[in-house]
């Protein structure tokens, strides 16, 4: 039965790195900046929309393959999150292998997104991998390092070189509860950081290291955390924020230009306070509000390239080809049709 599930899902991502059908096109577009300000998408889901026969379209009706169409609507950049164990298959070793080939072929930057986990990793949910639940700290840190150098050393293997990786994903209050959970034990929490910190440059010394939390409007959340990482001594190279502003508190009275200018005011005291730069790795405001969400995203990138010594390294849309009819996820920015809607066009030159 293993061999038949692995047969049927290799088979399957060779459907899905077939970069086009006949009816697919690739438009010519231009070279794309292997440095810079990064503007992008995390499109993990691709290989599983497209094996569930969802194709993707630019304006014209003119079928693409999916990080073509990103490169032609202004994108550079492309992040892959990383699953340990999952079932289905998605979104584990060889499925982001798979898609960062992709990626690379079109001559696009890649991002990283260790979860830690078998499954979603986000701030009300960091539950370890089944194969690591009886293992203690020590144990933990010594999977993480394992974990991290086997997937990059695969990518490694492939030609593939990540510029930025996160260890971890919207860890709020840590990850791998209860061991790494923040609030009660920042200290091991620090540890993971540094274990997965120490995987990365292992394989990719050049790499930036990115310690990502959600609510990049709520500077309190930000400082707690990162000044409890500093006093224990936690490395990393970035400080990386989720940006949805309709989950502001403040949204319902200041709408996203309020939430951009506390998401500003954050990112600058990021900066000055810890010596880091910052990037905003999720962004998302609701597909059928995609006059208001490409003013939002006019708005961020304009005020994260506005920051000090170019320490704004780039905004990133999460799932933007996640369709309202894509397992009912409402904060993408494709249309029901699966054309890009105007929200797309804030990425253009």
């Amino acid at each position: 039965m293993n061999k038949l599930i692995n047969f049927l899902f290799c088979s399957l991502l060779l459907l899905s790195c077939s970069n086009t059908s006949n009816n697919e096109v690739i438009e010519p577009v231009k070279e794309t900046p292997t440095s810079g300000f990064a503007k992008g998408a995390d499109v993990s889901w691709v290989t599983e929309m497209e094996a569930a026969g969802v194709k993707f379209y630019n304006t014209s009706g003119q079928a693409m393959e999916c990080m073509a169409l990103m490169k032609s609507l202004g994108m550079n950049s492309i992040r892959l999150r990383v699953w340990v164990n999952p079932s289905p298959a998605y979104n584990n070793t060889a499925d982001v292998v798979a898609k960062a080939i992709r990626a690379k072929n079109l001559g696009l930057r890649i991002m990283i997104d260790f979860h830690y986990s078998d499954n979603w990793a986000d701030p009300g949910k960091q539950t370890k991998p089944a194969a690591w639940a009886s293992l203690d700290l020590e144990g933990l840190k010594s999977a993480i390092g394992k974990h991290t150098t086997d997937v990059l050393a695969e990518l490694k293997k492939n030609g593939i070189t990540p510029e930025w990786v996160q260890v971890g994903n919207e860890t709020n209050d840590g990850m791998l509860w209860p061991t790494g959970r923040a609030s009660t034990n920042m200290s091991a929490f620090a540890q993971m950081i540094n274990a997965g910190y120490d995987g990365v440059k292992a394989i990719f010394p050049d790499a930036k290291v990115i310690v990502h939390i959600s609510n990049g409007y709520d500077n309190q959340l930000f400082r707690w955390m990162f000044d409890g990482l500093k006093a224990n001594g936690a490395k990393y190279d970035v400080i990386g924020m989720s940006l949805y502003p309709t989950y502001a508190p403040d949204f319902a009275t200041g709408g996203w230009a309020k939430v951009n200018q506390q998401c500003l005011t954050n990112m600058n005291d990021m900066i000055s306070r810890y010596n880091k730069e910052v990037m905003i790795v999720e962004v998302g405001m609701p597909w059928d509000s995609a006059a208001a969400c490409k003013l939002f995203l006019s708005d961020i990138i304009t005020k994260t390239k506005s920051l000090s010594n170019s320490k704004g390294l780039g905004v990133l849309y999460w799932e933007p080809q996640a369709h309202n009819n894509w397992v009912g996820y409402t904060l993408g920015a494709f249309d029901n049709s699966g054309k890009p809607t105007i929200a797309m066009d804030a990425f253009l030159p």
